[in-house]
């Protein structure tokens, strides 16, 4: 069973994970971390999961890792250890939503700083409230960024922009981080869980394998030259192909009527 630090609930094909230490502006011990972990995963698996949404509770969507919570092991530290420790946290993290066979909707009711940020940024589709704030905190605390920022960032703002936010550690407004193309959309507090869960209803009523690939092949692009690219695209197609929802598909544009996706 989850801890009380994430509550989670599912309803019409969608899990919601929410973060739930406001406290601590959801800032993210260990246990929860790996928690988080596992939840994504399960959904991932799950077939009656077509979507999730990942949101916190209070003022903070996430501030991090919480490194006063953070248990130590009482030995001292030898090389390897950091290296080691961002592997199997922080960055198996990000992984766990970049990897998520289902769309991962962000809803960044709050602060989103340091790890929270790059969390909400690894998502496939984020929404943030007017008054959600991202901050690239690592260099306040004279720190490189972890948890895939240096991979995020660029590839989403281009790498003067993903330079000048990490070298400065500025609170970008939502207004500001949707005009760089960080967000989606804003939309007004009181609206944000509304919206979240609109939106991942109509994911959930999408052709679920069909967004998967998509997901996959998006996420693998700007890594990939055109000949791999290409090969992707068509091994993907070939395989959706075989599905149940690809065969609707083309039976409703047949029909002339609306495809009923089972996300099969």
């Amino acid at each position: 069973m989850p801890g009380p630090w994430i509550r989670v609930t599912t309803d019409r094909h969608v899990t919601h994970l929410t973060l739930n230490r406001p406290e601590a502006l959801n800032a993210l011990l260990p246990d929860q971390r790996d928690e988080l972990i596992l939840l994504l995963a399960e959904a991932s698996a799950e077939p009656d999961v077509r979507a999730v949404v990942l949101t916190g509770t209070g003022r903070g969507f996430c501030a991090g890792a919480d490194l006063r919570g953070a248990a130590t092991t009482g030995r001292e530290r030898v090389a390897g250890d950091v290296a080691r420790t961002l592997r199997v946290g922080a960055q198996r993290l990000i992984a766990a939503v970049l990897d998520c066979e289902k769309p991962v909707v962000a809803a960044v009711n709050g602060t989103a700083a340091g790890l929270g940020a790059h969390l909400a940024l690894a998502c496939d589709l984020v929404l943030a409230a007017g008054s959600a704030r991202f901050v690239e905190v690592f260099v306040r605390r004279g720190l490189v960024p972890d948890g895939g920022g240096a991979y995020l960032l660029p590839r989403l703002v281009g790498p003067q922009r993903a330079k000048e936010l990490m070298f400065f550690g500025d609170a970008l407004t939502a207004p500001d981080a949707e005009r760089l193309g960080l967000v989606n959309r804003v939309v007004p507090d009181a609206e944000l869980a509304k919206t979240a869960r609109e939106w991942a209803e109509r994911l959930a009523a999408g052709p679920t394998r069909a967004l998967a690939l998509t997901k996959q092949l998006v996420n693998a692009s700007l890594d990939a030259d055109r000949a791999t690219a290409f090969a992707a695209e068509a091994a993907a197609q070939e395989i959706n192909m075989g599905t149940a929802d690809a065969r609707e598909g083309l039976a409703a544009f047949g029909e002339r009527r609306d495809a009923k996706f089972r996300g099969r």
